[in-house]
C-alpha cells in the first residue's frame, strides 16, 4: 500500500505589489498563455550576501525584494528573463527566452548582452542556467520542444568563453541545479512530466543521461527544482498546488502545498541557516516560503 509522505505548508512571504502589475498592455510572451496576465514570477535565486532577486518574465524585468518582502525594480528591458544565477563576481547572469543570456550588474543597474547567438544562429528560447563549482555556465534552450519535439538542449559556456553542447535530445529542459558532488546535473523535463539525471564526466562530457523519477498529473509538469545539502531533490510541480521533496534515492519525503495557486515555477534555499525554502508562485504574483528539514546546496560557484 502507497503511504503518502507528511504534508509541508507555506505560507505567503510577499506578494508583488499592485504598483508593479502591468495592466492593459499584452506581452508577446504572455499571447495564448493568459491575456490579462498582469506579471509572471520566475527565476528566484540570491545574492551572496543573502539577497532575494527574482525575474519577471513577460515584461521584462529583474525585482530584488529585501528581508520584510518589499519589492524594488532593479532593471526594466526589452526581454523575457526566466532563470538567474549569480556568478563569483556577484554579476547575474539571467536566461532570457528572446535574447539567450544576459547579465545585469545589480549595483550599476545595467544590462549586457553576453551570448545572444552561438556559431551566428539564434537560440530557440532559454530557459535556466546554474553554475558549477569552477564558474563554468550550464544553461539549456527549451523553446517549443516537447514530446512532439524532443531536441530541447543543454550548453556549457565555459570560462574561456567556449561552449560545448552537452545533451540535444531533452524533450522541454527546464529547471536545473547539481548534485552535492558537483558531477551530476538535475532537469527538470517539463512535457515528459520527468527529472532527468545527467552525468558530468571529468572532461566535460555526458553519457548515461537518465530519468530520475517520474512525476504523475499537472496540466504543466515539474518546473523550478532545488537540492539541499544531504542530496535530497526538491520539485515544484507546476500545474498542481504542490512542490516534493524527494530522497536522492527518488523516495517521496514531503509533500509541500502552494497555500497560494498551482504555478509553482522556481524554488530557493534561503534565510539564516540556508533552510528556508522560497518559492515563487506566479499565478498570483506571490512569494511563498516554508521551513525545510535542512539546509539547501549554495549555488554560487566557490560558496560553502
Amino acid at each position: 500500500m502507497f503511504n503518502a509522505p507528511p504534508e509541508l505548508k507555506t505560507r505567503v512571504f510577499t506578494t508583488l505589489p499592485d504598483k508593479f502589475r502591468i495592466k492593459g498592455r499584452l506581452s508577446e510572451w504572455a499571447f495564448g498563455k493568459n491575456d490579462k496576465l498582469d506579471s509572471f514570477l520566475e527565476g528566484l535565486c540570491f545574492s551572496a550576501d543573502g539577497t532575494m532577486y527574482v525575474s519577471d518574465i513577460p515584461y521584462g524585468r529583474i525585482f530584488k525584494v529585501d528581508g520584510q518582502g518589499s519589492f524594488e525594480l532593479v532593471v526594466e528591458y526589452d526581454g523575457e528573463p526566466n532563470g538567474t544565477a549569480f556568478d563569483a563576481s556577484g554579476k547575474l547572469f539571467i536566461a532570457d527566452h528572446k535574447h539567450g543570456v544576459i547579465t545585469v550588474d545589480v549595483k550599476e543597474r545595467t544590462v549586457g548582452f553576453h551570448l545572444t547567438r552561438l556559431r551566428r544562429e539564434r537560440f530557440r528560447g532559454l530557459n535556466d542556467l546554474v553554475f558549477d563549482r569552477a564558474g563554468n555556465l550550464y544553461f539549456n534552450d527549451q523553446g517549443q520542444s516537447g514530446m512532439q519535439d524532443p531536441t530541447g538542449r543543454v550548453y556549457r559556456l565555459n570560462k574561456d568563453g567556449t561552449v560545448d553542447a552537452v545533451i540535444g535530445t531533452i524533450p522541454s529542459p527546464n529547471g536545473m541545479a547539481f548534485g552535492p558532488n558537483g558531477r551530476l546535473i538535475y532537469v527538470t523535463v517539463t512535457r515528459a512530466n520527468q527529472i532527468w539525471r545527467l552525468p558530468i564526466h571529468a572532461d566535460g562530457s555526458c553519457t548515461k543521461a537518465g530519468v530520475h523519477l517520474h512525476m504523475q498529473g499537472g496540466s504543466t509538469g515539474p518546473d523550478g527544482i532545488a537540492v539541499d545539502v544531504a542530496g535530497n531533490v526538491l520539485v515544484c510541480q507546476c500545474g498542481t498546488d504542490s512542490a516534493w521533496l524527494f530522497s536522492p534515492w527518488g523516495e517521496p519525503l514531503f509533500r509541500i502545498r502552494s497555500c497560494a495557486g498551482h504555478d509553482l515555477t522556481s524554488a530557493a534555499y534561503g534565510g539564516p541557516d540556508g533552510k528556508t525554502l522560497y518559492m515563487t508562485e506566479a499565478e498570483s504574483g506571490q512569494i511563498l516560503e516554508v521551513e525545510m528539514p535542512i539546509a539547501g546546496l549554495p549555488l554560487i560557484p566557490g560558496a560553502g
